[in-house]
């Protein structure tokens, strides 16, 4: 038994609906990877809940297991936005994301992200193109107000953060910054958790 294996069994159990909705993207989308999975999504759920977040905003839809796990923790009569660029996934979306109290937007999330206003937004999850990882940042940076948290997924990046990045590795290259950013700037608390591809939690001071 590996690690993970025992971390799964000695976990609370995942609702039916996300383990549907698991199967269904790794048996009809290509890149099934890009889902948060068991693990990593009751660690979003129990962040959500301990927030307790009035409002979410999230980078990265994919096919909505992220958005399910962080909804279980959202105020009762709060509200959460959830920003995807393939509109080709609409059909995932209907079927799952039901909650009233979820909004899907689809297009540029940074052209969306400008015409938001951050100041009541309690929680962020980012989850989407990282090579714009630290222009989200910056935007949420100005944005969020003091006590509002992060969370930014992928941010170790298959271990590849760790060497120097190649030559034209935009994706590593962005995500070695924004780390190196976050550990040193006034502006956050943060720590970085080794969790699936790493998780990123930072704190708006």
């Amino acid at each position: 038994m590996t690690t993970e294996d025992y971390l799964k069994l000695h976990m609370s159990a995942v609702p039916d609906v996300l383990e549907q909705l698991e199967k269904e993207t790794w048996q009809k989308l290509v890149n099934p990877r890009m889902c948060s999975g068991a693990y990593q999504g009751r660690l979003l759920s129990a962040l959500s809940k301990m927030i307790r977040p009035q409002n979410i905003l999230e980078l990265g839809t994919f096919t909505g297991y992220s958005a399910l796990c962080l909804l279980e923790g959202l105020a009762t009569d709060g509200k959460m936005m959830s920003l995807e660029l393939n509109e080709e996934l609409s059909w995932m979306h209907k079927k799952y994301l039901n909650d009233p109290r979820l909004e899907l937007r689809y297009g540029n999330a940074m052209e969306t992200l400008l015409s938001l206003a951050l100041s009541e937004v309690d929680l962020v999850f980012v989850d989407a193109d990282k090579k714009n990882y630290m222009n989200y940042l910056r935007f949420l940076e100005n944005g969020l107000r003091p006590g509002a948290w992060v969370l930014l997924d992928n941010v170790l990046w298959s271990g590849k953060v760790l060497e120097p990045a190649a030559e034209g590795d935009m994706d590593t290259i962005v995500l070695q910054e924004m780390n190196h950013y976050l550990a040193q700037s006034s502006s956050w608390e943060t720590i970085i958790l080794p969790i699936r591809d790493g998780l990123t939690i930072a704190r708006r001071n």
